[in-house]
């Protein structure tokens, strides 16, 4: 299930990156980092601070299905289908932050990790690469103003590390988790700010 839930989140935020960087206006290399930074920079954190074998970099799949959605959003682009549109962000982003958020609960459960160091690594791991992006390109970073987003994140890794790791409840937690990502998105949820 691991290894599931790291392939949709790198589809997923490779797709976010993407758009990202087409918003910018960044030029095939840049939009190429932005999307490398989003769909694989969390996941290398989160293997850093677990003391494993970082996925992105032993396993070919991670970057070729990241060269895969640059590719097709080039193609896209070009016969000017619109990749920038706001729902597919949306969705891609929230499949993204659901996804990264299971595969970091599950790797610091792995790790034995208490259920502080779950939800850290939930957390790190659905919302590190956008931080990076973000920063990279000069922007307040997406999970510091964004409605109800991390919050999605660190109740995912809760529920990961009480349930455990059965499929069954993995697909649950995954689908709670979506459905209110996009309820939050919708309605505009926010946390309260001092």
């Amino acid at each position: 299930m691991l290894e599931f839930a790291d392939i949709i989140g790198i589809i997923a935020f490779a797709i976010s990156g993407f758009i990202i960087g087409a918003r910018e206006k960044l030029d095939i290399l840049g939009i190429a980092i932005c999307s490398f930074l989003t769909a694989l920079g969390g996941g290398i954190t989160r293997d850093v601070l677990a003391g494993k074998s970082i996925y992105a970099f032993n396993d070919s799949l991670a970057p070729i299905l990241v060269l895969l959605v640059i590719i097709t959003g080039i193609y896209m682009k070009f016969h000017k289908y619109d990749v920038e549109h706001r729902s597919i962000f949306i969705i891609s982003d929230s499949i993204g932050l659901v996804s990264f958020s299971i595969s970091g609960a599950i790797v610091g459960i792995d790790a034995g990790f208490n259920i502080f160091g779950v939800i850290m690594l939930s957390v790190i791991t659905a919302v590190g690469g956008g931080m990076m992006r973000d920063v990279l390109i000069n922007k307040i970073p997406f999970v510091l103003k964004e409605n109800f987003y991390a919050t999605v994140s660190v109740l995912v890794g809760f529920l990961v590390y009480i349930f455990g790791k059965n499929d069954f409840v993995l697909i649950v937690i995954f689908i709670f988790g979506l459905l209110l990502r996009l309820i939050a998105h919708k309605k505009s949820w926010n946390l309260p700010k001092i």
